[in-house]
């Protein structure tokens, strides 16, 4: 419970100290990257009228634009950020924003305003008005309708006194955070000027108060009232300004004050000690210096040992010293009673030049908790200073941040560090690290920081496996091998970023990964197996790198939780294929039939079933098995070549005709056809008596047909229904073709239309519609003269004989004609 509390008082200061270091702008803009526009130093004299309609955010700084009128944004409904900072802006006209009623913050510093101009924006949030030509801070009533404004900033080197009807307007609304100035002093602040921003918790002052302590002393006492909670001043003493001892009272005055920061500001020793004295009567908890010159202007320095008669506890819980410059080239003269330090947690050196730590620095803060010396000149010796004896070493110390100094033996620190007894966190980035000699690490300290030094593969040799957060980044790593990672079981955090990394292991042993960074390394893939097994991970960097959009990227590109992905969609791009470089990763749609091999092999077993489905379904349809059997007949018919041909033409021939029927028009046949032919003297061949017993049926066929001068087909529905009918008149047709000679006769028993016939039968389709036939006639009286024409077509003697006996035949039917008539 108590390493929670302890948690949480560290997590609340440190979110204290960044409140004091900038002023927060709160944005609630969600902008899409398609919608921003940046037109910034694109000597542009006035607003395009060509932006896209969906702009979200428009970057116009940085031109000559000199006017904004009612028209130029009409045509951006959903304009949220707008900066026209370092402009020559002269007139914005009263409407000029009236349809971008989405429009919060508003950037139109640096420009030639001579007045603060009447603006209709009513969900506008953050204000920067500041470096224009105006005279005086006072608002417009426009002000007013600003019903969500969170920020505000003016600054006019024309602008040099605060009246009490400055800000009236600002009376009912929400105001958080104020800055005021342009680096120059006030001439007069009238009393109570603050007085309407009663929500008011930040204000920045950028400008002097040399020789002007009452001005100060005033300022202090209003901000009180309205109960700041922050200051920060910019500017507040110029070099050798003469500062009188009272310049800070009104601090000690205050009830609510809990920052004050300092900022481009000149400090005497004299100054500083002034100051402190009246910080440790004051509320302030965070005290901060950035920028500032330090100038000893007194012989003992900073000189601070108690306040006679103050019997107060000590607030001061941060002290922050970023980027000092030393006046005098000499070391700084500072006597404090560290006791009134002793409920420091937070204590910043950064970029003070320091090489020696102070003995008391290390074992007179027994609340240290976090102590951040980067940015300095420090080596290992220089921090652990052998001239120092001291008992305790940072007893309550969390995290140590030694960034950017010059310290070099990792084994020497290592083992060092068990000297502070809950360092949890230790920060060695930007230095000159050595990888010489066993390290031994503390089971306490969990995160680790060596980014920006060379140090290679190795490094894990030389690591605890009771870290659980790694940064490496840019440290020289070329590969990740899983045995390496599992010697980390508890690690939750590994930051890899800007190495030469070129593969991602799909089996990394590091189970229990939340975030893991690896962009700008050499990395083409991720593997769906390496996403599946960090399954803890909440945040994945991997952008610049050059990834190839190809199916290998498959599952990354459709399966991969992006909510995941840092920097998605704008770090990730395409380095291979051709086509596709310089592309968004996001652009690449590879399709899932294109990549999923298993659906390529359903589809192709899918689709040869269709195909040979429908070839099935066409080849029953179409009677194909018959066509086959016909097809291997006909090559078993063309082997017997052209002997077959000369025998047909110079033989005589067995039979006068063969006769090709169904066996249901049997009854006709023998009944009609075979006596009448057979007592005229033809021979006739029929399959029921004259086919050969034990021979194929299909050479039975062929034989009859070839040895029959005729063939002789009775044509009835019976026999287009028949299969062997259909052989029949496949084999004739094809005797006839190959002999070049017409020995095909139709007999026509029932009328059967050529439309009728099945597919099978497109031969003899032709054949009835260029080849005369005969009709066998119902009345007795027509068929004496069928009789005489079909013994005619059978007749193998001379012309003149056949046309005799056909006369012949004719001649006798005339009675039968007659009688009719």
């Amino acid at each position: 419970m108590g390493g929670f509390l302890l948690l949480v008082s560290v997590s609340s200061l440190l979110a204290l100290v960044n409140q004091v270091l900038t002023v927060e702008n709160i944005q609630s803009c969600r902008i899409s990257r398609y919608n921003k526009v940046d037109l910034s130093n694109h000597n542009l004299t006035k607003i395009p009228s060509s932006l896209p309609n969906e702009t979200e955010y428009l970057d116009l700084s940085y031109n000559r634009i000199s006017m904004l009128s009612s028209e130029d944004l009409v045509l951006l409904p959903n304009l949220c950020i707008l900066k026209l900072n370092h402009n020559s802006l002269k007139h914005i006209s009263p409407k000029a924003f009236q349809k971008n009623s989405k429009l919060q913050i508003l950037n139109i510093s640096h420009n030639s305003l001579k007045i603060i101009p009447d603006l209709i924006v009513p969900h506008l949030r953050i204000l920067d008005i500041s470096n224009n030509l105006y005279k005086s801070y006072a608002l417009r009533t426009s002000f007013s309708n600003f019903l969500q404004l969170f920020s505000l900033t003016l600054g006019s080197s024309y602008a040099r006194s605060i009246n009490i009807t400055d800000f009236a307007p600002l009376h009912t609304i929400p105001l958080k955070q104020l800055t005021l100035g342009d680096g120059l002093g006030l001439q007069s602040y009238e009393s109570s000027s603050f007085s309407h921003l009663k929500s008011l918790q930040q204000i920045t002052l950028n400008m002097t108060f040399c020789e002007k302590t009452a001005m100060f002393q005033n300022i202090l006492q209003d901000l009180d009232k309205i109960q700041v909670q922050s200051l920060r001043l910019i500017k507040f003493l110029p070099p050798f300004c003469n500062v009188s001892s009272e310049q800070f009272e009104g601090l000690k005055k205050m009830t609510h004050l809990s920052n004050l920061t300092f900022v481009d500001t000149w400090f005497n020793s004299s100054v500083l000690t002034n100051l402190l004295l009246y910080i440790f009567q004051s509320p302030v908890e965070v005290l901060g210096f950035y920028n500032v010159t330090y100038n000893e202007d007194t012989s003992d320095g900073v000189t601070f040992y108690g306040i006679p008669g103050y019997n107060g506890t000590d607030k001061l819980r941060a002290l922050i010293f970023d980027d000092v410059l030393h006046y005098q080239y000499s070391y700084p003269n500072i006597h404090i009673n560290v006791s009134y330090f002793s409920q420091m947690t937070y204590l910043k050196f950064s970029g003070t030049g320091m090489n020696i730590s102070p003995c008391n620095l290390i074992s007179s803060l027994p609340s240290l908790e976090v102590l951040d010396l980067s940015n300095n000149l420090l080596t290992d010796n220089g921090f652990w200073w052998s001239g120092c004896s001291y008992t305790n070493v940072f007893p309550a110390l969390r995290k140590l941040y030694l960034r950017k100094n010059k310290f070099s033996d990792l084994a020497f620190i290592s083992e060092k560090t068990h000297q502070m007894k809950a360092l949890e966190e230790l920060d060695l980035s930007f230095n000159s690290l050595k990888l010489d000699g066993q390290c031994s690490w503390p089971f306490h300290l969990t995160t680790l920081i060596l980014s920006n030094n060379d140090l290679g593969d190795t490094v894990f040799n030389y690591l605890s496996p009771h870290f659980r957060s790694l940064s490496l980044s840019k440290t020289g790593i070329t590969t990740l091998q899983p045995e390496v990672l599992s010697k980390f079981p508890n690690l939750t955090h590994l930051f890899l970023s800007s190495n030469t990394i070129s593969v991602l292991q799909p089996h990394l042993g590091a189970p229990k990964l939340e975030v893991l960074h690896v962009d700008q390394n050499d990395i083409n893939l991720v593997s769906e197996q390496l996403a599946r097994r960090l399954q803890r991970l909440k945040q994945f960097k991997a952008g610049n790198n050059p990834f190839i959009c190809s199916c290998d990227s498959y599952w990354f590109m459709t399966f991969f939780n992006k909510s995941l992905l840092s920097g998605w969609p704008s770090d990730y791009y395409c380095n291979s294929p051709a086509e596709m470089i310089g592309k968004l990763l996001e652009q690449y749609q590879p399709s899932k039939i294109t990549c999923e091999v298993w659906l390529q092999v359903v589809i192709a077993v899918l689709v040869v079933l269709i195909v040979t489905g429908v070839l099935s379904f066409t080849f029953y349809v179409c009677d194909g098995a018959w066509y086959l059997k016909m097809l291997w007949v006909w090559m078993k018919v063309k082997r017997r070549g052209y002997r077959e041909e000369k025998r047909l033409v110079k033989s005589s021939f067995k039979y006068h005709a063969f006769i090709s029927y169904s066996q249901n028009d049997y009854s006709w046949v023998d009944s009609q056809l075979v006596p009448n032919l057979e007592n005229a003297g033809f021979r006739l061949c029929i399959h029921e008596r004259d086919f050969v017993p034990g021979d194929w049926i299909i050479d039975n066929i062929i034989n009859c047909v070839e040895g029959s001068y005729k063939t002789l087909f009775v044509l009835s529905q019976n026999f287009v229904q028949s299969e062997w009918c259909n052989y029949e008149l496949f084999f004739a047709q094809h005797r006839a073709l190959s002999i070049q000679q017409d020995s095909l006769v139709f007999i026509l028993l029932e009328p059967i239309p050529a439309d009728s016939l099945p597919r099978k039968f497109l031969k003899l389709r032709a054949l009835l519609r260029k080849q005369t036939y005969l009709e066998w006639p119902k009345e007795v009286r027509k068929q004496t003269f069928f009789w005489a024409s079909l013994k005619g077509m059978l007749q193998t003697a001379d012309a003149q004989m056949v046309m005799k006996q056909v006369a012949r035949e004719i001649a006798e039917s005339f009675p039968l004609l007659t009688d009719t008539d």
